[in-house]
């Protein structure tokens, strides 16, 4: 469950960037969304959003009950860790612009808010972010028109993705 906090400004949209702690097993240091998480049994994905939202940010349940699910995605990958078979669930979330997340659980180091033109180029020239939030991004950036034409493809081929995804 990947969850993109987004923030309408006067100067355009953003989105808020967590900084993974330097202690996570998996992928330290490296740039995630505002919650994500893993969903357990006996949880839905949505019950798990509202779960890590005040552990992972401080977000509010009622808050983060207005997320709206976006897209789903599968995908098979070896990572150094062995074979990863994922199924992620994406949801977007309006927040107010006073909203200023809260590390509650050690998992995040910080938090920014990012313009999305950031979070664009960022994608297009580096390897920052965690290697499933590119796939919930380059969602995110393709449904807001922020790719000019090619962009999108050049991703899609560097992650290795199918055309119609």
């Amino acid at each position: 469950m990947h969850l993109n906090g987004l923030v309408r400004r006067a100067d355009g949209p953003h989105l808020w960037v967590a900084r993974r702690a330097a202690n996570k097993k998996l992928d330290p240091g490296k740039l995630d969304h505002l919650v994500a998480g893993g969903v357990p049994a006996g949880l839905s994905p949505f019950e798990t959003l509202l779960k890590e939202a005040e552990e992972e940010a401080g977000l509010e349940e009622t808050l983060a009950a207005q997320a709206v699910e976006v897209a789903r995605f599968r995908y098979d990958m070896e990572r150094p860790e062995g074979l990863r078979r994922d199924f992620l669930y994406a949801y977007d979330l309006e927040l107010p612009e006073d909203f200023i997340p809260r590390a509650l659980d050690g998992e995040v180091e910080s938090f920014a808010l990012w313009p999305l033109e950031q979070v664009r180029e960022t994608l297009l020239t580096s390897d920052a972010f965690k290697f499933n939030v590119v796939l919930v991004l380059t969602d995110l950036l393709l449904r807001q028109g922020l790719f000019a034409p090619g962009e999108a493809q050049r991703l899609r081929a560097a992650l290795a993705m199918p055309a119609n995804s």
